[in-house]
């Protein structure tokens, strides 16, 4: 009878629990610590300039150019140059002349060399290698060289002094039509294939197959064309006369004084012009991070 009386589950051995398992403590290898340090290093040798730049717009006149020359003020921190600056300048207008003309060129030049890349990429046309030779060759042509042409060709159509003027010599970007190139070269064939069989045609093929898999790189192309055409000075600096048409890097360099080189003023001018490109990057790194890493626009 006691061998056939069932134990209680209160009584009924139970399993044993596991030993823990200690940690392991995991080393960073030391190729990854030394990119690491090399990475910083040259971190914050970039924000070294930057941050002189910011001190030295935050002293007074006096300040900036007294000599032997200090990191800190004195006197403490002042917005005097940031204030002499605006109130000199036609900051508003040359501002919302960057942002137009910047803004245009970036749309322009997107859809011509998306057009383009997409052409080159995958229609079979007669001189298509010739074409992308001469677009790889002009990517060895410096800018500067094409300025008297294009001025002469700007005042042939009366185009001095307008958003246009500015615009037009800008949307055509041989380096943005080889990334965009490269990376509609890695799109699958079966891809557009399965649409054409659906009935699509080139252009919807295009635009609701290419283009949605092309965002990470459109992205990428957009930011870098945004920032080359606002940080771009020489172009707007030639075509531009009449001061309510500069823009915001010709246009501050515009503000001079009659005494001489003012260090604080000119750093704080500065500022003001690199303030919306830092915007722009800290609100889209991770597109340009995304954009560089997964087309190999950085070796380009």
């Amino acid at each position: 009878m006691a061998n056939s009386t069932l134990l209680s589950p209160s009584r009924q051995q139970q399993p044993a629990a596991p030993a823990p398992v200690p940690a392991v403590k995991r080393r960073l290898p030391a190729s990854r610590i030394a990119a690491t340090v090399v990475v910083a290093f040259l971190a914050a040798l970039w924000l070294l300039p930057f941050g002189w730049a910011t001190i030295t717009a935050l002293k007074s006149e006096t300040e900036a150019a007294a000599t032997p020359i200090t990191f800190f003020p004195a006197s403490g921190f002042t917005f005097e140059a940031f204030a002499k600056v605006l109130a000199e300048g036609n900051i508003p207008q040359w501002t919302w002349n960057s942002l137009f003309t910047s803004a245009a060129i970036t749309l322009v030049t997107l859809v011509i060399s998306a057009l383009a890349a997409y052409a080159l990429s995958r229609i079979d046309f007669k001189g298509r290698k010739l074409l992308m030779g001469i677009i790889v060759a002009s990517l060895i042509v410096p800018p500067p060289v094409l300025i008297i042409p294009l001025f002469y060709q700007m005042v042939s159509f009366h185009l001095i002094d307008t958003y246009w003027g500015i615009i037009l010599p800008q949307v055509i970007a041989p380096a943005m039509v080889f990334v965009l190139k490269k990376f509609f070269d890695q799109i699958p064939h079966e891809l557009e294939d399965a649409a054409r069989v659906d009935g699509a045609g080139r252009v919807r093929i295009f635009l609701q197959v290419v283009l949605p898999l092309s965002r990470p790189i459109l992205a990428a192309v957009a930011i870098f064309v945004f920032i080359g055409a606002w940080n771009n000075f020489l172009w707007p600096f030639i075509v531009t006369n009449d001061s309510a048409m500069l823009t915001l890097p010709v246009g501050l360099q515009t503000i001079k004084s009659a005494y001489g080189i003012q260090y604080a003023q000119n750093m704080a001018s500065a500022l003001l012009a690199a303030l919306p490109l830092i915007l722009v990057f800290l609100f889209f790194q991770r597109q340009i991070i995304k954009g560089i890493s997964t087309t190999g626009l950085a070796g380009t």
